[in-house]
């Protein structure tokens, strides 16, 4: 049993059933926008939410559609496809969250590949469900999404505990393969502006072992000095803790 904490309410009169005559909550219609180029889809899934009686449903057939009807009718969750004629789902996402950050958008795809999972979610979706995902977890991603919460089906969450599981590359890896371990760990530390006794603190090493690596990062990278050592290693993101 859950029990829900309000304000609280004053006492009924004596003899009075409690709550008797007062009127039932009302709830505004969630307004949920609808965004697919298949038609036997796209009434199917209207069909679907327009059986839910707080929802109030429109639709658009492709991109650019969705864009003018999300500005004109600002519905709380859009459910975007991903593969739209002309512009596509997640350019049509990126223009309407753009413009209206309160909008939810729902992915709902056949795209399971990590390319469009992220680009959707760089584009400012908020859920990433599967076409073919059950009725009921498709109601609750539209009622999560306008709540504000993400949400993902247990397939696209399954592939992103793997793929952030992953080890990531040390920072600079891409950019500077030539480099070692300890190599990038002093290059960073140069790019956050740390002299060369400090590196050697920092990473209990002698000073002379440091001047070492120093020499061995300047004639790899091809550098002639400090200055434009910096100007490589932050150009590739190293130096992050710079102040």
């Amino acid at each position: 049993m859950i029990a829900f904490m309000g304000a609280a309410q004053p006492a009924d009169e004596p003899g009075r059933r409690p709550g008797a005559g007062a009127p039932p909550p009302t709830r505004e219609p969630l307004r949920v926008l609808i965004v697919d180029d298949h038609p036997v889809f796209l009434d199917g899934l209207g069909l679907l939410l327009r059986s839910e009686p707080d929802l109030l449903v429109s639709e658009a057939a492709d991109g650019a559609a969705a864009i003018e009807a999300a500005a004109a009718t600002q519905p709380d969750v859009v459910v975007m496809d991903l593969d739209l004629p002309g512009l596509g789902g997640v350019e049509a996402t990126r223009a309407i969250v753009r413009a209206s950050p309160h909008i939810g958008v729902l992915v709902l795809t056949m795209f399971d590949d990590d390319e469009s999972v992220f680009a959707a979610m760089r584009a400012g979706a908020r859920g990433y469900l599967l076409k073919g995902s059950r009725r009921a977890e498709i109601l609750q991603a539209v009622r999560a999404v306008a709540e504000g919460t993400a949400l993902f089906g247990p397939t696209i969450a399954r592939r992103l505990i793997e793929y952030f599981a992953q080890p990531r590359p040390a920072p600079g890896a891409e950019a500077f393969p030539e480099l070692t371990e300890r190599e990038r760990e002093i290059l960073d530390l140069i790019a956050q502006g740390v002299p060369n006794t400090g590196i050697a603190q920092r990473l209990y090493l002698s000073p002379k072992t440091v001047r070492n690596h120093v020499s061995n990062i300047f004639a790899k990278l091809q550098v002639s000095d400090r200055a434009q050592a910096i100007v490589r290693a932050r150009r590739a993101g190293l130096g992050g803790d710079a102040r």
